[in-house]
């Protein structure tokens, strides 16, 4: 049986938080069949507190981020990973990997919002970062997926923190109340919204609320990039190779620009 070599990029870099690091590690290995996959972070120094919460609440940072993702698919293309994911909510980098990339690339959060745009499933997101409602939400929009809500809970990332240090029943209890209104509103499909509550939902295995299924999309994700390696190598899709956006340009050129580039961003 074939085993695919998956890339996966996310935020949080490791040692800062060891149950969650934990979460991560049993995550992966109970979905992963066919796959194993390698967790990558943001540089250690990118940031000193135990979460990145402050690099993604704007819109430069956030891209900066966005950057170093898609060059992290590139280089997991380069070292030939057969798949690459973009492990956080907002999909930092995905359109741009998508791109650059020959190899599968998926998304967390789009796994969620094509097959619920497919299905007409109604989503009920839940969140704990009000900064990522709006590139989450226009995410959803253009994925052409049903978004009935949208719930930010009360102080967050401080119920967050309280979670990775075990005291779990706060942040608990606020995704209940509002996967109730969620629900309300008319949800089908429960969603984390960011994937460290993705990660502690299905470490206490909470998979339903107010009555409606919680989604695991970092699950999904994973199986996700297995379907699709598996697929190409079944000769059943590919990907495209013509248009503006799908044609690559030769290797040479590439590195040629990328070196021409860093040498004039050094001398500024």
């Amino acid at each position: 049986m074939q085993i695919w070599h998956v890339w996966l990029q996310k935020h949080a870099v490791m040692d800062r938080s060891p149950l969650l690091d934990e979460m991560y590690a049993k995550h992966v290995a109970a979905v992963a069949r066919t796959s194993t996959v390698e967790i990558h972070t943001l540089p250690a120094q990118a940031y000193d507190a135990q979460l990145p919460e402050q690099l993604v609440r704007y819109g430069d940072s956030g891209l900066m981020i966005a950057n170093f993702f898609a060059d992290s698919a590139v280089a997991a293309e380069h070292q030939r990973y057969h798949a690459w994911i973009s492990g956080a909510g907002q999909d930092p980098g995905l359109a741009a990997a998508q791109t650059r990339c020959s190899i599968p690339v998926v998304g967390y959060g789009d796994v969620v919002w094509q097959a619920a745009r497919a299905e007409q499933h109604r989503l009920g997101v839940l969140g704990f970062h009000p900064h990522l409602v709006e590139p989450i939400t226009a995410n959803i929009t253009a994925a052409g997926a049903p978004l009935a809500a949208y719930q930010v809970i009360q102080h967050g990332p401080e119920l967050v923190q309280r979670a990775l240090a075990g005291d779990f029943a706060p942040l608990v209890n606020a995704y209940g109340q509002s996967a109730a209104d969620a629900a309300e509103a008319g949800a089908q499909w429960l969603v984390p919204a960011e994937r460290i509550v993705n990660e502690i939902l299905v470490h206490l295995s909470i998979h339903e609320l107010a009555g409606l299924p919680v989604i695991d999309p970092g699950g999904w994700a994973i199986k996700q990039a297995e379907y699709l390696c598996e697929l190409r190598a079944l000769r059943i899709v590919a990907r495209p190779t013509t248009g503006y956006w799908r044609s690559l340009a030769p290797r040479p050129l590439l590195e040629r620009l990328q070196q021409a580039l860093h040498e004039q961003g050094a001398h500024r």
